[in-house]
């Protein structure tokens, strides 16, 4: 097949999975293996071959991040039911005063709590925000939606053990340490300079209270269907633990897995430290240690039914991943990268600004920064190599490009936008705007790595 019929064909894949996601709301993993089944029919790899690499491409991305979205969403539900998130906002708090709040809470949510499944971490964290942002004067809660907003979508694709930051890194096989390093010098000055850039202009009057708050109640966590996402267990804890005892296993396993890369940068080779550091032993050394605390505070049956719950929020996240690989697998054996390696190359003007561009396009198209994401990883990992760059700096900008406008068909932005009490054109600013703005801020550090790999 001609390389023209196969650019197009993969055009009308990635079209196809928008319209069918956003115009008829089919299922996004429905959605991505239909469009993996034409691509591999429409580019002549035939059935056997079709269903060869769908089912190979599952199978290689589970192996690589299966268990660690699986663990990490265990240690974070059971963070949740020691309400881990309440104890450090009302800490942070106390000791960064109301000025420092908002940078505070979202470099703590952008980083530490990534754990947590987002709509968990939004239900909670959302009325603590709002809360606080009540206390900071009339543009306090423009301050802590914006802190908020751009904290949880940053998190979600640049710090491990993010989903988004997971996916990435194993489409694209960059190695997890790798990208946690390099996450964290990305996140932490995009989060913190998006955040100045908004307050600059609520404080210049773009914010306007009586138009862009509501006065309706919010919705509490209680209020949510029981058993689903964002479930919140009524847990006693008559003496909670320390916070610093309550975070060291997942901060431990961070640490663990950090020290793993430095090692392999610095060529260092030990065996038990090469055990120790490897993600998966890393994570789940985090899980046996939080469960232990868990067991602790809460009892073994509240520890099980936190386990359960978070198997069940791990299932669509690990079969959206896994799908994610089909995708990519397919457009490989499809010879896509064979075909853009001859146009798309180290030398093309500003790669990584293409990478960015075609990610934002993605995430305008489907609404999902978590699909935006991972489509887009999938659609770069054959031509990875031919741009030159280093794997990790591709898969930050694709990251940093799907932030790009979140807008009305991201359920993340009417959470924020009923849980702050902010009207639909309040949300557009602090949501839509605030997280557009760490897209772009984003480039900043990506650019600067670039030039030092």
């Amino acid at each position: 097949m001609s390389d023209t019929a196969i650019l197009i064909n993969t055009g009308v894949t990635v079209a196809a999975i928008v319209v069918l996601i956003v115009r008829f709301r089919l299922n996004p993993v429905i959605a991505l293996v239909l469009g993996s089944c034409y691509l591999g029919l429409s580019t002549g790899l035939g059935v056997s071959k079709t269903v060869e690499e769908i089912t190979a491409g599952f199978g290689d991305v589970m192996a690589e991040i299966g268990l660690l979205i699986a663990f990490g969403v265990l240690i974070g539900a059971i963070l949740r039911d020691l309400r881990a998130i309440e104890r450090l906002v009302d800490k942070l708090l106390k000791v960064f005063g109301e000025r420092r709040i908002p940078y505070a809470m979202a470099l703590t949510i952008a980083t530490v709590l990534q754990s947590i499944f987002l709509d968990v971490l939004l239900v909670i964290s959302g009325p603590l925000a709002r809360g606080i942002g009540k206390r900071l004067g009339p543009r306090g809660v423009a301050r802590m939606a914006t802190a908020l907003a751009i904290a949880l979508e940053c998190g979600i694709v640049f710090t491990v053990p993010g989903v988004g930051a997971l996916a990435l890194a194993g489409l694209l096989h960059v190695p997890l340490g790798k990208y946690l390093l390099f996450g964290l010098v990305v996140v932490i000055p995009t989060v913190t300079v998006a955040i100045a850039i908004m307050s600059v202009l609520f404080a210049r009057g773009w914010w306007n209270p009586a138009k862009d708050e509501m006065a309706d109640e919010i919705v509490a966590p209680e209020a949510r269907p029981q058993g689903g996402p964002g479930t919140v267990a009524a847990v006693d804890l008559r003496k909670p633990p320390a916070l610093p005892v309550v975070f060291s296993p997942l901060l431990g396993a961070l640490v663990l897995i950090a020290t793993g890369a430095v090692a392999e940068m610095l060529e260092w080779s030990n065996p038990v430290v090469a055990f120790l550091s490897s993600p998966v032993v890393a994570l789940l050394l985090g899980l046996v240690g939080t469960c232990l605390i868990g067991r602790r505070y809460m009892g073994q049956p509240a520890v099980e039914s936190a386990l359960g719950s978070g198997l069940r929020d791990s299932g669509q996240i690990l079969l959206l991943n896994g799908v994610g690989g089909c995708l990519a697998a397919v457009l490989a054996a499809a010879g896509l990268g064979d075909i853009l390696g001859k146009y798309f190359s180290a030398n093309t003007w500003a790669p990584l600004l293409l990478v960015w561009l075609m990610a934002a396009v993605l995430h305008i198209a489907v609404g999902s920064v978590t699909i935006s994401a991972i489509t887009s990883a999938g659609l770069l990992a054959p031509i990875a190599p031919s741009l030159g760059l280093d794997p990790v700096l591709i898969a930050l900008s694709a990251g940093a490009g799907s932030l790009f406008m979140v807008h009305l068909t991201s359920n993340t932005f009417w959470l924020l936008q009923s849980l702050l009490g902010q009207t639909t054109r309040g949300a557009l600013k602090t949501v839509s705007v605030g997280v557009s703005v760490a897209s772009v801020v984003a480039l900043g550090p990506i650019l600067a790595l670039n030039l030092v790999l």
